[in-house]
């Protein structure tokens, strides 16, 4: 198993490609049985000011289109690419339950994932998996370590009205399901990556209270949101989707974590 690296590491490291400049060894692709690239910048740390966004979007769309053309001109192509996308792709749907099959939505994160996706279409003798990812929750990392200061210290809260959905999924269920979409040739295009029992903002917040024996009374009006993060807040905060994992489940993909309160007291 080698990884893509950037400028200044050492060779040795993995393969070289520089996303920005439009390069990468495409010659030490040549051969390998699969790829996966999840790479993006983080759309949660802090406000979307128009160069954000942009890094958002480049950091998606043009690495992926990178690879795109690199596995296109191997000689040896992988037998499959499973290459990033996320449950934002389905817009704000509120608390609705979408699966594979619904279309895309139209704010911001839906376009850069449509785009995401599309950027990695069309590579010729390759099968091509979009894991749609929803949160994906690991206590030393990412979103949920973020969240457990606030909430210990007792002012975590909801957000907004709390009736938002919001898909989730343990890490390790991550990283075992991403092995899955490898392993099962079935699985073409689009695949939810998430749990299989969504919740809303405020079963979520409940759960987490729970878990680590706090109150969760406290709520952060959206208006505030709004004000303090801007359009970031709106699109990733107080919008929602439930999406069901129906292609993951119907190719016999079985959970350790399908719910979410017993995961976060057996975790925390």
């Amino acid at each position: 198993m080698r990884g893509l690296v950037r400028p200044g590491r050492s060779a040795d490291d993995g393969i070289a490609w520089d996303p920005e400049g439009g390069r990468i060894d495409f010659a030490a692709l040549d051969g390998v049985d699969a790829i996966v690239h999840l790479a993006g910048e983080n759309v949660g740390d802090g406000r979307w000011t128009a160069s954000k966004k942009q890094r958002i979007r480049d950091s998606r769309v043009k690495g992926t289109a990178l690879l795109a053309d690199a596995i296109g001109r191997l000689t040896r192509k992988p037998a499959v690419w499973v290459s990033g996308s996320a449950v934002g792709y389905y817009g704000d749907r509120g608390n609705a339950q979408v699966d594979e099959t619904a279309p895309r939505g139209s704010d911001f994160l839906a376009e850069v994932t449509g785009a995401w996706e599309a950027a990695a279409d069309g590579v010729q003798g390759v099968r091509v998996v979009h894991p749609r990812l929803g949160l994906v929750l690991a206590p030393h990392g990412g979103a949920l370590a973020k969240m457990l200061l606030p909430f210990k210290l007792e002012v975590g809260g909801k957000l907004g009205s709390g009736t938002q959905g919001m898909s989730w999924i343990a890490l390790d269920d991550t990283v075992r399901a991403l092995a899955h979409l490898m392993d099962t040739p079935s699985l073409v295009g689009p695949v939810n990556v998430c749990a299989p029992e969504p919740v809303s903002n405020a079963t979520f917040t409940r759960a987490l209270g729970q878990a680590l024996h706090r109150p969760t009374a406290l709520t952060v009006p959206a208006p505030i949101a709004r004000l303090a993060l801007g359009e970031m807040a709106q699109v990733a905060l107080l919008s929602g989707v439930c999406a069901l994992p129906t292609k993951l489940l119907a190719s016999g993909f079985q959970f350790a974590h399908p719910e979410l309160g017993t995961y976060l007291a057996q975790t925390l």
